[in-house]
């Protein structure tokens, strides 16, 4: 997917390291590693502020580094209005470089927010912290642009 043509005046991309399966435990160490937990709880918040945010000018995106038959089965399994994003190939990951660790063998994004306007990043948050509050900072801010002239 080609981001810069994407008509909406924002774009909001939330990154996040992964998400886990139901029923499957998470592995050995992740429940250690800060913010590695809550990728679940911060798509189910950006899916439940959806309206507000288009009715801002915003068009969401989740990203990470899982691939796109994952993406698509917790997207359908959390009923989200969005698309997700697999960045697998770490592309834009290494162009954009932006931040990351080594979980054994993966290389996940650390959770942060890119909020972008004519294909210029405007805004960052990180770190994301509670990740569940991602969504309401990120409609707070854009509610601040208005005044704005775009």
């Amino acid at each position: 997917m080609d981001l810069r043509q994407i008509a909406s005046p924002w774009l909001v991309v939330y990154a996040y390291p992964r998400t886990g399966l139901p029923d499957v435990s998470t592995p050995p160490g992740w429940d250690v590693i800060p913010g590695a937990r809550g990728c679940t709880p911060q798509s189910c918040a950006y899916r439940d502020h959806y309206r507000e945010l288009a009715a801002e000018g915003a068009e969401v995106f989740g990203l990470s580094t899982q691939d796109t038959e994952y993406q698509r089965e917790m997207a359908i399994r959390l009923r989200l209005p969005f698309e997700v994003l697999s960045d697998a190939e770490l592309g834009l990951t290494r162009s954009l470089n932006l931040p990351t660790f080594r979980f054994g063998e993966w290389t996940l994004l650390k959770r942060h927010t890119l909020i972008i306007r004519r294909a210029r990043i405007e805004q960052v948050f990180y770190p994301v912290f509670p990740p569940d509050a991602d969504a309401e900072r990120v409609l707070r801010w854009l509610r601040t642009q208005r005044e704005i002239p775009a």
